[in-house]
């Protein structure tokens, strides 16, 4: 049965900086920086490094007014769109819109009585600077949390609609939502409850989904499910890891789904007694010394003969083995073969020459 593209959800067009989300556009890749945010050099190392790793969005906790500071001198050591994390201190927020934020992480509903809240919605639209709701099941208000018992779907879209009715009250309309959950029930339900009810773009996110490991299944469950009905127009995975883990994980999640491409991806077999190389390890080495490449390339290392051909001929490189050589397919083709000892290095260098190829041929175009 041939694959049908994911029919995304229509929704309003925002910009973080210069990053269009939502309105048809790409699903954007977020992260969050975990450095003390008062440590320019180390935060703005992070911020360079989600980048460089895949990141179009990277958002940054602003806990003080001395780490509001620190955001300036962040801001204008970096390219990327920076988005602030406020709790509590409206005041922060009018500060870090000054220093030329991209987009202000609240929850109205926190923030203080109508006039803080007007205020950092006067500042916003001043400065043409979206805001992103935030709702999570973890921080419920306590009368949801005594009205429903517990946190479920319906009390999340009742918190949200909350918050949600604040901006539209004051007619501002240049905002995100999320609504996250570490149950995945629980935050599916409610992404799909609220997708009914606005047309502002979702942020999708499992929060505290846990470690590297586990993080990345229940992220690729909740998330995945969602994308697939075309909810989400921005992602973060939660991970208890190295931030850059997440980039990572969004962006392989995004490329299972055929949502969006990036770097090289290699399909790959479990390995059986039928591999002629040891299939692991080759996987293993083939992905850390190509994961720097940016230029979609695929990359088939199939062990035997079996499901080898077929794969290599839908690849830009592939690989069959075989005894005593291995057959390196070219663009679909069978090309030369190669020793074991050999197998390595040549499919690193041929699938850099395709990466340089497609990199030179965008360059001229």
């Amino acid at each position: 049965m041939e694959n049908k593209p994911v029919q995304r959800r229509k929704t309003k067009k925002i910009w973080v900086g210069d990053v269009p989300v939502g309105g048809g556009s790409p699903v954007s890749v977020q992260s969050m920086t975990n450095t003390e945010t008062t440590d320019v050099a180390a935060t703005v190392k992070q911020v360079n490094e989600l980048e460089d790793a895949g990141a179009d969005i990277i958002r940054v906790s602003i806990p003080s007014m001395e780490a509001a500071e620190s955001f300036k001198e962040i801001k204008s050591k970096t390219n990327i769109p920076l988005v602030s994390d406020i709790h509590f201190d409206y005041k922060i927020a009018l500060q870090v819109l000054k220093y030329g934020v991209d987009c202000v992480r609240i929850n109205p509903g926190n923030i203080g009585n109508e006039r803080k809240i007007k205020e950092v919605i006067s500042a916003a639209r001043d400065m043409d600077v979206p805001i992103r709701i935030g709702v999570n099941a973890g921080s419920l208000e306590k009368d949801l949390q005594k009205k429903y018992g517990e946190p479920n779907a319906d009390a999340l879209v009742e918190s949200a609609m909350r918050h949600v009715n604040i901006l539209l009250d004051n007619n501002y309309e240049n905002f995100k939502l999320s609504i996250k959950s570490s149950d995945i029930y629980m935050a599916v339900e409610s992404y799909e409850k609220i997708s009914d009810l606005i047309d502002q773009p979702l942020h999708l996110g499992i929060t505290e989904s846990g470690s590297l490991k586990t993080g990345t299944v229940k992220s690729s469950i909740g998330l995945g499910s969602l994308l697939m009905q075309g909810i989400g127009d921005t992602v973060r995975v939660s991970l208890a890891s190295d931030p850059v883990d997440e980039v990572h994980v969004a962006w392989e999640m995004l490329k299972s789904l055929k949502i969006r491409s990036r770097g090289v991806k290699i399909v790959a077999c479990p390995s059986c007694s039928r591999q002629n190389f040891k299939v692991i390890n080759t996987v293993n080495r083939l992905e850390n010394e190509l994961s720097y490449l940016k230029e979609e390339v695929t990359l088939a290392v199939i062990g035997c003969y079996v499901n080898g051909p077929g794969e290599s001929k839908v690849a830009d490189v592939g690989v069959t083995g075989a005894s005593p050589k291995h057959l390196i397919y070219l663009n679909g083709k069978p090309a030369y073969k190669v020793e074991t000892s050999e197998l390595e290095n040549a499919l690193i260098k041929e699938v850099t020459k395709i990466a340089d190829q497609k990199r030179n041929t965008i360059l001229k175009g």
